[in-house]
């Protein structure tokens, strides 16, 4: 009768399975608590009975910043895509010369933030601009009192291929909001009634409250 004889395991390879098994799931749990604060947002919005009730748009599926989008600040200097995440962001899209009903929704846009109370600095101020028009000094006085507002310049190509207005309707006309991993969530109708549109911001910090801090 042959016998054959089987080599025992080498205690250091089990030791290294053991520590990579580890680390992956190590890494699997960073991942889930990161992305655990914006999943439970929109737990809230599609699940807990909430999205048959929004002002807004929904946007379904929602759509990511894009990674490569050219972004400048008003001295021409490349900002990062990655610098919108962090934060809920209530975003307005408007040209440079920002006429009367552009300075109109920014006017809104500070009220509405205002609107918020002591959660106000869960959200902030975003202006995107999509052309390279100099600001009225007025104008740029404006944004910079009180919480300033971010104001980045965009190619419109761009900003057009990411957020999208309601049918018949201008990128200019709406309100946007951006959530804080950078993905578009929502988008308000034209000329919104503003305590609705602040009802639905109540209602994400509401239901995010257990982890949204102030700031980004």
């Amino acid at each position: 009768m042959a016998m054959t004889v089987h080599s025992l395991p080498d205690p250091s390879q089990i030791d290294a399975q053991q520590r990579t098994r580890a680390g992956r799931l190590r890494m699997l749990l960073v991942v889930a608590a990161c992305a655990a604060p914006v999943l439970a947002s929109y737990f809230s919005f599609y699940v807990l009975n909430l999205r048959g009730d929004a002002y807004g748009d929904l946007i379904v599926p929602t759509v990511d910043v894009p990674p490569a989008l050219k972004l400048t600040n008003l001295q021409g200097q490349p900002v990062l895509p990655e610098s919108l995440k962090g934060q809920w962001l209530l975003t307005l899209v408007q040209d440079s010369s920002c006429d009367a009903s552009c300075e109109k929704r920014l006017f809104a846009q500070r009220q509405l933030r205002e609107m918020l109370g002591k959660e106000r600095d869960k959200v902030d101020k975003l202006l995107l601009l999509p052309d390279d028009a100099p600001l009225r000094p007025e104008l740029a006085a404006a944004l910079a009192q009180g919480v300033p507002v971010t104001v980045l310049r965009a190619p419109r190509e761009e900003l057009q291929a990411w957020l999208k207005p309601a049918q018949g309707h201008a990128l200019q006309e709406h309100f946007f909001l951006i959530d804080p991993m950078g993905r578009w969530m929502l988008r308000w109708p034209v000329a919104p009634d503003p305590s609705k549109l602040k009802r639905d911001l109540d209602r994400l910090i509401r239901a995010n409250g257990s982890w949204d801090k102030p700031g980004r």
